[in-house]
């Protein structure tokens, strides 16, 4: 995910909207809030939306995330980390 992001002129500083799909959420989100910590870092978090499924064709744990892009002319406070 950080090579997508990276890709794309981006860091998880940018990203605004998580959502996972979890086939064991009782069992998964404990990982999950700890690679979030680690990778994320301190709040403020972006949105986030944790949803629990019943099958991911061969997957336990997905992810979707909505970053927003930098702009190099933009006055934004974020954009200029």
């Amino acid at each position: 995910l950080r090579a997508v992001l990276a890709a794309a002129g981006c860091s998880f500083d940018d990203v605004v909207d998580v959502t996972t799909f979890h086939t064991n959420p009782d069992e998964q989100i404990e990982t999950v809030l700890a690679v979030r910590a680690e990778e994320i870092g301190a709040p403020p978090y972006p949105n986030w939306t944790a949803v629990g499924v019943n099958w991911l064709a061969g997957f336990e744990f997905e992810i979707k995330v909505i970053a927003r892009i930098p702009s190099t002319t933009s006055s934004h406070p974020a954009d200029k980390r």
